[in-house]
């Protein structure tokens, strides 16, 4: 085996934090995180006293008025952000709709929005959506033409961080620097970025960005979204869902709308309190750690992973950059019989997932993977390929795949 180089530990960084079932290997944290320790006693303490005894003075008492941006601060210091200029709201779906929007209206005269192809499909949608009830434009180009497509009808640049299949990725700033020079704005996805590896969104001067709260920031299934507006933007950018909690007196219920000053400009609707709370313990799975260690942990982690798999599972093809620099948290193998194969996993106690056609996806959660982990996860790979226990009705038989 190829020596692993890198700072990682080889010890999960906070496997205490949180609770995973004996005899399972969990290696899809990018597409839900474990279970928080400490999420049950919170949410239940939110249900029993905040709301059942304390009942609707919980929203001072408790500061769930506060739940937005008091979250959002949490966030902004996993993203390389400011405090006031993240958010806790709503769907990743949704915040992507309100800033694309807002980006649109600020550049007036431009109504292209520039995206690549293979983006991750929601995105699409969304600005599809948007770009047919505006009048505006959705142009796709393959990832190196993007900085060639920059041209002055370009409003926005939307891309996702990293490659939600090949986990490629995007140099932030070099893509943000070149939208600017073609006088767009930057938008980034940092649904498979956030929580996994160092994000740096004031280093690399981006404008906009959005993300959910279930992937690597263990928020549970369906975790409130956020987005972040670099500060000096926030004020000149208008929220299209101007609903009452975005409003600078929400509580003064003035028949016309007048936007919040700052980030808060870009709340909607009421905050789910139940959520927020399950999120605001999974943001407390990172506490006392820098992301520098989580993205070295990650490394390691996806190294071991890689080394050992192309040592012993030859049919088996790398379909994610090979440079830990250059691609996220999870790793992609690639084989025409994927779906059989993950099936075989799953039943072996290792839970990864499949992306269709013909890809294998293992993710990474450096806060409670360890090295000995995904190196036994290898070997029962390994084992299923050798003796093509995947290659059975059961597991050849179709089913849904989150």
């Amino acid at each position: 085996m190829r020596e692993i180089t890198g700072q990682g530990s080889h010890q999960a960084l906070r496997r205490d934090r949180f609770t995973l079932p004996d005899g399972i290997i969990y290696l899809d944290g990018n597409s839900l995180g474990a279970l928080p320790a400490a999420a049950p006693d919170r949410v239940a303490r939110t249900v029993a006293a905040e709301w059942g005894v304390d009942l609707i003075t919980s929203w001072n008492r408790h500061d769930w008025i506060g739940l937005p941006q008091r979250i959002g601060a949490r966030i902004a210091a996993l993203v390389g952000a400011r405090d006031d200029e993240v958010v806790a709201c709503d769907s990743t779906s949704i915040n992507l709709f309100k800033l694309l929007a807002a980006a649109l209206a600020a550049r007036p005269g431009r109504r292209t929005i520039l995206t690549e192809e293979g983006n991750f499909p929601t995105d699409l949608y969304m600005a599809e959506g948007l770009a047919a009830l505006t009048g505006a434009t959705l142009r796709a180009v393959p990832a190196g033409a993007i900085e060639e497509a920059l041209g002055d009808d370009v409003a926005v640049l939307a891309l996702t961080h990293v490659d939600y299949r090949s986990a490629r990725r995007h140099d932030m700033a070099a893509l943000t620097a070149a939208a600017h020079r073609a006088g767009a704005l930057a938008l980034w996805d940092l649904s498979h970025s956030a929580g996994a590896i160092a994000v740096d969104l004031n280093g690399a001067k981006a404008d906009l960005a959005v993300g959910c709260g279930y992937k690597y920031l263990n928020g549970g299934p369906g975790a409130p979204a956020f987005l972040y507006v670099r500060r000096d933007l926030q004020d000149g950018l208008a929220n299209p869902l101007s609903g009452w909690m975005g409003h600078a007196a929400p509580f003064a219920f003035a028949p016309t709308y007048a936007p919040a000053q700052g980030i808060s400009r870009f709340l909607t609707g009421t905050p789910p309190v139940i959520a927020m709370a399950a999120l605001e313990a999974g943001l407390a799975t990172f506490d006392g750690i820098d992301m520098r260690a989580i993205e070295a942990q990650s490394a390691l982690l996806s190294e071991t992973f890689i080394t050992a798999v192309e040592e012993r599972c030859p049919a088996l093809a790398l379909a994610s950059p090979r440079d830990p620099a250059a691609r996220g948290s999870h790793v992609v193998f690639a084989h025409a019989d994927a779906y059989p194969i993950m099936q075989a996993l799953i039943a072996r106690g290792v839970i990864g997932d499949v992306r269709e056609p013909d890809l294998l996806r293992f993710g990474f959660a450096p806060l409670y993977n360890s090295v000995d982990e995904v190196a036994a996860a290898a070997a029962v790979l390994a084992d299923i390929m050798d003796s093509r226990a995947y290659d059975t009705p059961a597991y050849r038989r179709r089913a849904a795949v989150i």
